[in-house]
């Protein structure tokens, strides 16, 4: 926001909150009164973009043609500009939030050295990170489940939460919930989420963006936000606009009402399906009608959940009573909700919007009543399957070939049965969960894989969460006894996600299930390993004050933890004879999950099918055992007189359910619950940290380091020169992902980053994921270009992150050879064709090339973010022009270059000179497009990057 505030256009206003006291506010009203454009009949998320890119208007960072461009949005415009997006806050979890809270305390170690306070380095709007990626379920089905899971978390993770606390007390405005809380978007709904500002007496909506895919999750509430990379998040953080396509609008028509017995999981299952066909691929879905009026927030939220499934930005729901309701039921004060209502009103951005009302790239409509219970998989969560036809799709997918999608079974082997003899002594030490093998990182644009999955949430399983390590002196606890594995045994059955957890009917409904198959005598089969991971305190406080809790924890759905758990891979460990029989024998096992993801393997590595569903859907499963049986005709199991039990006897009515909600939304236990975080979590308290305004750097941490981004820092900006005598480091072809680009996964042995943590002393047994490492560069920039299947063409035939040195001749590592080229002082370039950048990976496929001494990216053309990532990093993109090519220019590796033009003054989208030297003596000058694209950008660059660049604001 300007330091003081403008009344462009006559904006200004006021409003009057139920109390009647006055409010300021920029008001859209106005400024279609002002004669800008229609902008009642934009749909409403764009509304709410609108009103921070006029309130954030500065003549610099904003224009006056920035909000009339905006304003003036057309639905079947094509989408070239990029909308200026100052959001309010930011959400991290515990994965991608380290590395930006160690940027924050090496921004506060450079104002320090530079003799300035560095209490000044503040982030510049909210932060809040919530710890839940970091537990696993490595003890299940035990009453004290929780407490040694949170034990094994604590001792794992000790480095990172260490740090964690010392931001805690740091800084003001960098808040964070501790481990054992809940899950970060659980959490955002129900107690951070503020939907209304105020600052400087002016009012403004909630908006944000969060370092996690299904930050869109908030949508339900009717705030605009969704997933970014760690840069962009720093940039939002630094008071910075996050820059994005101006996309296109789908409207949803929802009409009518779900059946009863037809949950919210249900829903959204049709409605990935649906969405996923009708290609919203990166655009905002806003959904709309009395349908989407009739659902409560939990349900819109379980929806919005999944955008990220269905590909799109948003999946987004406008303001309305409800959205009222449920800030107060959930604990915001009455003075809070009055103003959230008073200005959604006065904005005219208040209610369901009806058909017709609303310009719309693209209408489509669902009515509810056609909902029927589904799961989808096993492989995709696209893929839904209504739950009559589960035992058929499976039978038939494990006679497919592979390449349909199946698993290629003969009749022979769909006989098969395995004797196993589980929780017998072993003394094999366990670890579990899903494979993170950086082979089997998937590829394709961020929302859109070679699979036709989103990649960024495959990605987010593989990066965001730990490598369980080997439970080598704690054995959890298997009853003793003989079982028989076939096809299509179920051995894992979670209770896990916010995508459902957070939705009080589902869980009740679950709870309610559970109640009654224990009173009719049915237990859950001993190969299903059973786990319930609420996604916040509340959930067991509803739970355990219904009763229903003790009929939960009869059947093995213990609580586990509060944290995403199997959802993202954590599911810990299978038992060991269990697992080993599944592996020699390949068995196609499943897994069954209230999550939103089922990728193949990822879930467990050693489990090829898994299905969403419902809550209580999981329970039903766990009972029988198996996902080839058709609930809605055979029965689940039998009750203790041999009598056979189905679904439809155990599952709840609506009435039943109704009766227990008003328990679920009491204000004073949500209020209760998010007061006092350390009492809730005694070894949160137990943590060891340092303290003051400066972080102690430990220079033995393979975890924490501070990254040299200020290295020789001074306040004078530097200038641009030319490049010269620089070498390429790498040649690539087209469609290079950030995902190749990044570090990811598991570390190996061998590579630098694992030959660097042996030198440290580290066993490869203890190394942990790249992304438990992030916030050591030192790691990361080793695995930088290091993905196994890269493909250098300086290397004819080899993969990997190989290249030759120059002029030696010799053959080395990326890394190895760039580290070698910074020791000589010659700068780097990349050559690329087209489409470089695409991909999930944001943050590190910049930090890496920049730390690597990789001066500038020469390409046909860019992916939008990764190309502005870059020049947040400081590093300078190119393009070539039409005609020339890596391959039309027969670049091989070995030539020097020259970059000129970069010694007059920057202006963007300038022209500049490649000059390239060959081995033979032959010069050749080609122009290149600098795709620096704005004047901000050009600051940025000039500066260093981003982070240099705000650090000089501040100081």
């Amino acid at each position: 926001m300007t330091a003081f505030p403008h009344s462009l256009f006559d904006t200004l206003q006021e409003f009057t909150t139920r109390s009647g006291r006055k409010a300021h506010f920029y008001s859209l009203p106005h400024l279609e009164k002002a004669g800008i454009a229609p902008i009642s009949q934009l749909p409403v998320s764009l509304r709410i973009v609108l009103e921070a890119v006029l309130r954030n208007y500065d003549n610099q960072r904003i224009t006056e043609a920035d909000i009339c461009a905006l304003a003036n949005w057309q639905p079947q415009a094509e989408r070239t500009a990029e909308i200026p997006f100052v959001v309010a806050r930011i959400l991290l979890q515990d994965f991608t939030g380290v590395p930006v809270l160690v940027d924050l305390a090496a921004m506060r170690s450079a104002a320090a050295r530079m003799g300035a306070n560095p209490a000044t380095i503040e982030p510049l709007v909210p932060v809040d990170l919530v710890v839940d990626h970091s537990v696993q379920v490595d003890f299940s089905a035990l009453g004290n489940a929780l407490q040694l899971n949170m034990q094994m978390e604590f001792q794992r993770n000790g480095a990172r939460y260490q740090f964690l606390k010392w931001g805690m007390q740091a800084f003001s405005g960098f808040a964070i919930v501790p481990p054992g809380i809940g899950i970060v978007h659980q959490v955002n709904l129900e107690y951070l989420a503020r939907g209304v500002l105020e600052s400087n007496g002016i009012y403004y909506p909630d908006s944000m963006v969060g370092t996690d895919s299904h930050t869109t999750m908030i949508n339900g509430l009717g705030i605009v936000g969704w997933g970014v990379g760690g840069i962009e998040a720093e940039a939002g953080m630094l008071g910075q606009p996050v820059y994005f396509l101006t996309p296109d609008v789908v409207g949803v028509h929802l009409k009518g009402a779900l059946q009863p017995g037809v949950t919210a999981t249900d829903l959204v299952l049709h409605l990935t399906e649906m969405l996923r066909q009708a290609k919203v691929v990166g655009k905002f879905v806003e959904f709309y009608g009395a349908g989407a009026a009739s659902l409560s927030v939990p349900d819109r939220a379980t929806i919005s959940n999944m955008a990220p499934e269905y590909g799109a930005t948003m999946g987004f729901f406008p303001i309305d009573e409800e959205s009222c309701r449920y800030l107060a039921a959930t604990g915001r004060s009455q003075a809070q909700v009055d103003t959230f209502r008073a200005y959604f009103q006065a904005q005219k951005l208040f209610g369901m919007p009806r058909p017709g009302e609303i310009q719309y790239s693209q209408e489509l409509e669902l009515d509810l009543a056609t909902v029927a219970s589904s799961v989808a998989g096993p492989k995709r969560p696209q893929d839904r399957i209504t739950l009559s036809e589960v035992k058929s799709t499976f039978q038939q997918l494990l006679q497919k070939p592979i390449q349909e999608n199946g698993y290629n079974k003969s009749a022979t082997e769909l006989q098969q049965q395995v004797q196993v003899a589980i929780g017998a002594p072993s003394a094999q030490p366990v670890s579990g969960g899903g494979a993170q093998e950086p082979e089997r990182v998937p590829v394709g644009e961020a929302l859109r894989s070679d699979r036709d999955t989103a990649v960024l949430t495959e990605v987010e399983m593989i990066q965001n969460r730990p490598t369980p390590d080997l439970l080598a002196d704690v054995s959890p606890a298997y009853p003793s006894v003989p079982v028989t594995l076939h096809h299509g045994d179920i051995v894992i059955a979670a209770i896990t996600s916010c995508t459902n957890t957070s939705n009080p009917t589902v869980m009740l409904a679950a709870g309610l299930l559970a109640k009654k198959a224990v009173e009719r005598g049915i237990t859950v089969p001993a190969y299903v390993k059973t786990s319930l991971a609420p996604g916040s305190r509340v959930v067991t406080d509803y739970l355990t004050r219904t009763g229903l809790q003790a009929y939960l924890d009869q059947l093995g759905f213990q609580t586990v933890g509060y944290g995403c758990t199997t959802c993202i891979g954590n599911s810990g460990p299978l038992e060991s004879h269990l697992e080993a029989a599944i592996t020699s024998h390949d068995l196609v096992v499943a897994s069954v999950l209230s999550g939103n993801r089922n990728f193949e393997a990822r879930v467990h590595q050693s489990v090829k099918a898994n299905f969403l569903m419902s809550p209580p859907l999981v329970i039903a499963f766990a009972l029988a055992g198996r996902v080839d049986i058709d609930l809605t005709q055979e029965p689940l199991g039998q009750d203790r007189d041999g009598n056979p039990v189905y679904l439809r006897d155990l599952w709840p009515t609506s009435e039943e359910i109704s009766q227990l909600l008003p328990i679920a939304f009491d204000p004073a236990t949500f209020q209760r619950l998010y007061r006092d975080f350390a009492e809730q979590n005694p070894l949160w308290a137990q943590i060891p940290s340092s303290t003051g305004l400066v972080y102690k750097w430990d220079l033995s941490s393979t975890y924490i380091q501070e990254p040299p981004y200020f290295k020789d820092f001074g306040m004078e900006p530097g200038t641009a020169s030319d490049i010269r005598g620089a070498r390429a480091i790498a040649l690539f072809g087209d469609s290079v992902t950030t995902d190749h680009i990044s570090p990811a996964g598991a570390i190996k042995p061998n590579s630098p980053a694992g030959l660097y943590l042996q030198e440290q002393g580290v066993d490869p047994v203890d190394f942990n994921s790249y992304g438990s490492r992030r916030g050591n560069h030192q790691v990361m920039v080793r695995g930088t270009f290091a993905n196994v299947r890269i493909k250098n063409l300086m290397v004819p035939g080899v993969e990997g992150g190989i290249t030759i040195h120059q002029p030696s001749g010799e053959q080395m590592t990326i890394y190895d050879a760039a580290m070698r080229y910074q020791a000589e002082d010659t700068p780097l370039f990349i050559f690329a064709g087209q489409e470089y950048g695409t991909g999930s990976s944001r943050d590190w496929a910049a930090k890496g090339t920049k730390l690597l001494g990789i001066r500038a990216v020469i390409a046909q053309s860019f992916e939008r973010i990764h190309r502005s990532n870059l020049v947040g990093m400081g590093v300078l993109p190119c393009q070539f022009q039409a005609g020339h090519s890596v391959q039309s220019l027969n670049l091989n590796g070995t030539e020097q270059f020259d970059l000129i033009g970069l010694e007059r003054s920057l202006i963007p989208q300038q022209e500049l000179t490649l000059v390239i030297h060959r081995t033979n003596g032959e010069t050749q000058t080609i122009p290149l497009t600098l795709r620096i694209d704005t004047p901000t950008e050009v600051d940025y660059f000039l500066h260093g990057g981003i982070l240099p660049y705000v650090l000089r604001q501040l100081l």
